[in-house]
């Protein structure tokens, strides 16, 4: 994640005999030191920082289908046009056949790499010539803040991991795993305390390095979801850390930097991506002479914007072509199709939409080249006779998604059938009464459950272009992995929790109130918390975590009123993720190491 010249070694080796194809320091030894000698020069001691941030670059945030593990197999989120044949471990909780148990190989290879580098970091510390405590201190803050982020996400995808706290020596042929609770005590909540007394405030361009708002931001979000596991001990802190934030924040942010922009559609304005005053951590890829880019490929870094368009380019006036995938809203179509119970949070209690919708959702689309209906497409779109032969050029209205709440829609819907462009009602493609999408229109397959809101977050306009013929191109904007309107929503559930409610109704409220959506009214229970976060935060890495933490995964009854089509699949076993069978084939007690239900 920072410009990481030297790729030292890869310590889950001493876990494992897991072969991640990393280099080691015995590969490649610069000017022949050892990693301890390195460390006592400033220099060689940051480049021990920096390899902390090889694997979360690499696996984590923006790549790598991280998005899937954090957001899919959630109540949020189908697959494209609802199909249930591809991506079924992260849309469909494998779609009833054998689970595959060796998808989950980067995350928990790239989980202790990015351990074992942070562990280096933090036992060779003190052989770095730092003029202060508070200078070294600072630079270990980064690496157990790193350290914590490996290992939250690693408990809350796979369940009790193997605890190291230490440099690796020797290959551990029989591992232990240790529970969530045990590892919260001893290492994320510590790190993440550190983290906060000693990292620097940072200002809005500082990107990728932690700052104290990301570390208490960071801390308030594992404070709280330590409630999976049926403890309240860490509730409070939990609460008392948003709290903290949200005093800074109103106060004008003097302290540690906080800010909330005065309106929703600001957030994500790409104007204000690179120093996004909102986003308590963020990161930006870079790709060029002066850069590495990604060791994946300088083509393959933020990867988000690919994730949640529709296929525009199944109607004819819409191509795939480099030009457009360089626009705000061109990239290729997508594996996320909002469900209906997602699309359905945005309709307020008075009828009308919340303004976030149509901020957070694209849903027209301007032809890309010219084009004339023809016979097979008027009957394929359930367009009238009259249509064949009338044209779009490009540029024009070609494709446009209309919801029951827009004004316009009666009158549209009306007119769907002899319209020049393909007009998409919501009915067309989503049933409320099954709470799911219709794969049938008049008793054949439905071609508009192809055409859906796509979400809007992680457009870009800005790419790094690695090769124009085969179209890659790398996104250069950055992802935030959390932000300041998250901390109300977790002061709002620990409110819930520590003091049943009091305070809750206010937080949420100034989230909606910031967007203009209708203020709500009564005693906020965890289930407003959650609708709430779906609306503000979907798209953002939290979804997956969400449900476990508030019980949604304990039985199926939450998914089947939600998205049903999902909850036919499910089994609480999924609820973690598989641990590779290719890490437990190698291990003497692979057998018991392995999730149950796998």
């Amino acid at each position: 994640m920072k410009n990481i010249f030297r790729k030292l070694s890869l310590y889950s080796v001493a876990l494992a005999t897991v072969s991640f194809g990393s280099c080691s320091l015995e590969e490649y030894n610069p000017a022949g030191f050892t990693k301890e000698n390195l460390a006592t020069s400033i220099e060689g001691y940051e480049t021990l920082i920096n390899q902390c941030y090889f694997a979360m670059e690499r696996y984590f945030y923006g790549t790598d289908s991280w998005m899937s593990l954090t957001e899919g197999d959630s109540d949020l989120w189908t697959y494209q046009a609802n199909q249930s044949t591809s991506y079924t471990q992260w849309f469909w909780f494998f779609a009833g056949a054998s689970a595959n148990t060796t998808y989950t190989n980067n995350w928990w290879n790239g989980t202790y790499d990015g351990v074992g580098s942070c562990n280096e970091a933090i036992a060779l510390a003190g052989n770095a010539p730092y003029k202060t405590e508070a200078e070294r201190n600072a630079k270990v803050a980064e690496a157990r803040f790193l350290r914590a982020i490996y290992y939250f996400n690693a408990v809350e995808q796979f369940g009790g991991v193997v605890m190291l706290t230490e440099p690796e020596t020797t290959v551990n042929y029989t591992p232990q795993r240790t529970d969530p609770m045990t590892i919260y005590k001893e290492v994320i909540i510590p790190d993440l305390e550190f983290a906060a007394e000693w990292l620097t405030v940072g200002t809005d361009a500082t990107t990728t390095t932690p700052t104290k708002k990301a570390a208490l931001g960071f801390l308030a979000k594992v404070c709280l979801q330590t409630y999976e596991y049926g403890s309240e001990e860490y509730l409070q802190k939990a609460l008392d850390t948003a709290k903290e934030l949200i005093a800074d924040c109103e106060a004008g942010g003097g302290k540690y930097n906080t800010h909330m922009y005065p309106t929703y559609e600001e957030v994500f304005k790409e104007a204000n991506n690179w120093e996004n005053k909102e986003a308590l951590w963020k990161h930006r890829w870079y790709a060029g002479a002066d850069g590495h880019g990604s060791s994946n490929g300088n083509y393959k870094l933020n990867r988000n914007n690919e994730y949640f368009l529709c296929n525009v380019n199944k109607f004819g006036a819409r191509e795939d072509n480099q030009e457009t995938r360089l626009t705000w809203e061109g990239c290729i179509s997508g594996i996320f199709m909002p469900t209906q119970h997602l699309l359905n949070l945005y309709v307020q209690n008075d009828g009308t939409l919340d303004p976030r919708f149509h901020s957070s959702f694209t849903t027209e689309w301007n032809a890309n080249k010219d084009y004339t209906w023809d016979a097979s497409a008027v009957n394929m779109y359930d367009k009238d006779a009259s249509v064949v032969g009338q044209s779009l050029k490009k540029g024009d209205l070609s494709i446009k998604f209309i919801m029951p709440q827009d004004a316009e829609y009666t009158q549209e819907k009306a007119n769907r059938h002899t319209s020049d462009y393909l007009l998409i009602a919501y009915e067309d493609v989503y049933n409320d009464g099954e709470r799911n999408v219709n794969m049938q229109y008049k008793g054949t397959e439905n071609q508009f459950r192809y055409f859906y809101p796509s979400l809007n977050k992680h457009n870009s306009s800005r790419y790094y272009v690695a090769n124009a013929s085969k179209k890659r191109n790398g996104n250069l904007n950055a992802t935030f992995m959390m932000r300041m309107a998250e901390v109300y929503l977790i002061a709002a559930e620990a409110d819930i929790y520590v003091n049943g409610g009091t305070n809750a109704m206010g937080y949420i409220n100034k989230v909606r109130t910031r967007a203009g959506a209708t203020p709500l009214t009564g005693t906020a229970t965890v289930r407003t918390v959650l609708d709430e976060r779906g609306r503000e935060l979907c798209g953002e890495y939290c979804r997956f975590y969400d449900l476990k933490r508030t019980g949604m995964f304990k039985n199926k009854n939450y998914l089947e009123e939600t998205h049903p089509d999902l909850a036919q699949f499910f089994d609480p076993n999924y609820a973690l993720r598989p641990i590779s069978t290719t890490f437990t084939a190698t291990i003497t007690n692979g057998a018991e190491f392995q999730n149950p239900g796998y």
